[in-house]
């Protein structure tokens, strides 16, 4: 149940908050500008792409994919590989392939405009409970409570939430409830996300310039570096396979296109062994694709969300005229660069090649 304020009854934490946003926000490409109204594509849009991965490193995603798709109609009408190819090196492939679905249900189902309730966000493929929340406050500028990892530390520092993290989650949401204004929601979880990006961080916060130091806790306890507590990580396992690189005589690279689900679904792969936990690395280029003059280029390592990867790559020149192996195909030079190549295959490209 959402805590309901009156609005004219706003938490002097809350007014400290707002005011240093309306002095320090950040510049970001899909955020309006004061006193202009968000774009829902946009604010949607950048959403999804910061899911796991940093601000510098979604930006020339972000301003790529609006010059080629304006709007949430022209992204439901593309094709499912472009976007994929057009995603390729940003991460956690199930965002890409669920953009795309979603784009095309607004299309269909909402005549190519969002929704603005956190319930009906909440329908779409892909929109979860804080993504369906920093829709309907950032771009719609209803009141919803906006928690993510920025704001679970400023939350769990001004309030000295001791409890790890993510036991403590319904008690930070909480709180931030307590906070959220009934009018300009959307500017306090962005100021909530800028303070935690800028100030509150996770490492030598800097409580000095924090517009919520007065009223911190964990500062004045001096904790506030030591939260939020997290339990400890579970050592990740690791998984052993062999990569193949066959390229012809005229630049084509074999490849193939992975399953629509799992992992890195729907992305173009070089071919491979399966991933097997083990200790054994492979030493001989069983299961490669093509009979040929395979040499071993050396291995790579790639870190997943839930294991480790280590892949032994083995190379091999073929003839121009080489027919592709079962399940396969050739890409031509000039595609290789902008193919859905997830960073992994680009690893082992690198590998190949070095």
């Amino acid at each position: 149940m959402l805590h309901r304020p009156d609005p004219d009854a706003i938490p002097d934490a809350t007014k400290a908050l707002l005011g240093w946003y309306d002095k320090s926000r950040r510049t970001l490409p899909w955020r309006a500008a004061p006193g202009q109204p968000s774009d829902p594509y946009a604010v949607w849009l950048s959403e999804i792409m910061l899911q796991q991965t940093t601000v510098a490193s979604v930006k020339p995603y972000f301003e790529k994919f609006l010059a080629r798709w304006p709007s949430v109609a022209a992204l439901g009408k593309a094709e499912p590989g472009d976007v994929l190819s057009a995603w390729a090196g940003l991460g956690y492939y199930s965002r890409a392939r669920n953009l795309h679905a979603c784009a095309g249900k607004i299309l269909a189902d909402h005549d190519g405009r969002f929704p603005e309730s956190e319930v009906a966000l909440l329908t779409l493929p892909g929109i979860g409970a804080y993504t369906a929340a920093a829709i309907s406050s950032i771009a719609f500028g209803h009141r919803a409570v906006v928690v993510d990892g920025n704001v679970e530390r400023v939350i769990s520092r001004y309030f000295a939430i001791s409890d790890p993290l993510p036991h403590s989650k319904p008690l930070i949401r909480s709180r931030t409830d307590t906070l959220t204004p009934a009018r300009r929601a959307g500017d306090f979880a962005q100021g909530m996300m800028d303070l935690g990006a800028t100030i509150c961080t996770p490492r030598n916060p800097a409580c000095g310039l924090c517009p919520l130091s007065e009223g911190c806790i964990a500062r004045a306890q001096g904790i506030a570096a030591d939260l939020p507590a997290k339990l400890p990580k579970a050592a990740k396992p690791t998984r052993r396979g062999a990569a193949f690189v066959a390229l012809r005589s005229d630049g084509a690279l074999l490849v193939r296109t992975r399953s629509e689900k799992g992992l890195l679904g729907g992305m173009t792969e070089v071919p491979g062994t399966d991933w097997i936990e083990g200790d054994d690395m492979p030493v001989k280029p069983e299961g490669a694709p093509v009979l040929a003059d395979w040499r071993n280029t050396g291995r790579i390592t790639h870190v997943f969300t839930h294991f480790r990867l280590e892949l032994v790559v083995f190379a091999a020149e073929l003839s121009s005229g080489t027919l592709p192996s079962s399940g396969c195909t050739w890409l031509a030079p000039e595609e290789i660069a902008d193919a859905a190549l997830p960073t992994l295959m680009r690893k082992v490209l690198a590998r190949a090649q070095a």
